[in-house]
C-alpha cells in the first residue's frame, strides 16, 4: 500500500520533534531565571552565575542517564537476548523486515510475560533493540506479528526511540528537582529550618517557605511544560509508525488486528516504571476505566488505540 507523502510527514515531523526537543533545555533554565526573578534582588547576575554550574549538572546527569538507558531498561523490564536458534520464527520476521527496508538488524529480546506487548529501544545502531513479550510470541500469527515488529522498527527508522529517551531524560531531571524542592519544604514545615543555626526570628522561617514555595512552582510549572512537549512528540510519531509499520508488512489490516489483540490483553504492566511503559505499543494505563481512566488518557504519551484501529482499517 502507498501513503501518499509520508517523506514529507515524516520530515515535517522530525523537525517538529527537534525543535520541541530543544525546548526541554530552555524549560529548565527558565525556571531557574523564574525562581531567580522572584527570590533574588539581582537575577541577571544571580543567574550568569549559577548558569554554567547548572549546565554542567545537567550535562553529566544527562550523559550518564543517556547512554546507560540499554542496561537500563533491560534489567527494569527483565528481558533476556534472543538468537536465531532460539526462537527462529520471531527472528526470521525482524530479519525479513530489515532486509525489506534496508536497515541494520537490531537485538531482540524477550520477556517471560504471557501477555501481549513489545516496544523498541536503542539510541544508536549498537543499541536499537526490539523487546516482544512470550504472550505475544504466542497469541499473534505471522502476519500480525510481522505488523507489530514492523511498527517497532518504524520507530527506530524515524529515530522515534532516541528522540523519547533523550525527553525522558530531560523529564526525569525536572521530576527529581522537583521532588527534591518539595523534600525541602516538607523539611522546612517540620524543623523551621536548620536546627542549628535557626534564629528565633519568625519572618525569617517565613521566609524560607516562601522562597520553598516559589521553588516548587517553578519546578511545577517546568514539569508540566516538558509532560506536554513529550507527549506532543509521542502521540504523533505513534500515528506514523503504525503507517509506517502497516506499509513495511504490506498488511494494514494484520496490524489492526494485533493491536485489538494487545489492547485486550496488555502485557509488561507490572513493570512498576511509566518512562518505559511509554515505549510500549499499547499503554496499558491509558486502557483503564472510570475517572482515573480518563485521566490516563488524557495525559497519555500514546494515541486512543480504537482510534488507531480505525484508521488502519481504512486502507
Amino acid at each position: 500500500m502507498k501513503y501518499v507523502g509520508m517523506h514529507s510527514l515524516i520530515q515535517r515531523n522530525n523537525t517538529l520533534s527537534v525543535l520541541l526537543l530543544l525546548g526541554f533545555p530552555a524549560i529548565l533554565l527558565g525556571a531557574v531565571y523564574l525562581f531567580l526573578a522572584i527570590t533574588s534582588p539581582d537575577a541577571n547576575d544571580t543567574f550568569l552565575k549559577v548558569l554554567p554550574w547548572v549546565l554542567v549538572a545537567v550535562g553529566v546527569w544527562f550523559a550518564i542517564a543517556y547512554f546507560s538507558n540499554t542496561s537500563m531498561i533491560r534489567h527494569a523490564v527483565k528481558a533476556q537476548p534472543l538468537a536465531r536458534r532460539d526462537n527462529p520464527r520471531v527472528y526470521n520476521i525482524v530479519e525479513n523486515l530489515t532486509m525489506a527496508c534496508g536497515m541494520p538488524m537490531p537485538d531482540v529480546n524477550i520477556v517471560d510475560d504471557p501477555q501481549l506487548n513489545a516496544f523498541a529501544s536503542g539510541i544508536d545502531d549498537k543499541t536499537y533493540t526490539v523487546t516482544v513479550t512470550t504472550g505475544l510470541l504466542e497469541r499473534l500469527n505471522d502476519d500480525e506479528l510481522a505488523g507489530v515488529i514492523g511498527h517497532e522498527l518504524t520507530h527506530i527508522r524515524n529515530k522515534d526511540t532516541r528522540l523519547l529517551i533523550t525527553s525522558i531524560v530531560f523529564v526525569g531531571i525536572i521530576s527529581v528537582v522537583m521532588a527534591v524542592l518539595v523534600r525541602m519544604l516538607w523539611n522546612t514545615f517540620l524543623f523551621g529550618g536548620s536546627s542549628s543555626r535557626r534564629s528565633n526570628s519568625k519572618d525569617k522561617g517565613l521566609g524560607i517557605v516562601v522562597v520553598m514555595l516559589i521553588a516548587v512552582v517553578c519546578a511545577a510549572i517546568a514539569y508540566l511544560f516538558t509532560m506536554l512537549t513529550r507527549f506532543a512528540i509521542s502521540r504523533k510519531r505513534e500515528f506514523m509508525a503504525d503507517a509506517g509499520g502497516a506499509e513495511l508488512c504490506g498488511n494494514p489490516l494484520a496490524l489492526a488486528s494485533a493491536l485489538r489483540k494487545i489492547s485486550n490483553d496488555p502485557g509488561l504492566a507490572d513493570v512498576d516504571r511509566d518512562d518505559i511503559a511509554q515505549m510500549y505499543i499499547v499503554h496499558p494505563q491509558a486502557l483503564t476505566g472510570g475517572v482515573k481512566g480518563f485521566f490516563n488518557k488524557l495525559f497519555s504519551t500514546h494515541p486512543d488505540t480504537a482510534e488507531r484501529i480505525r484508521l488502519l482499517e481504512q486502507y
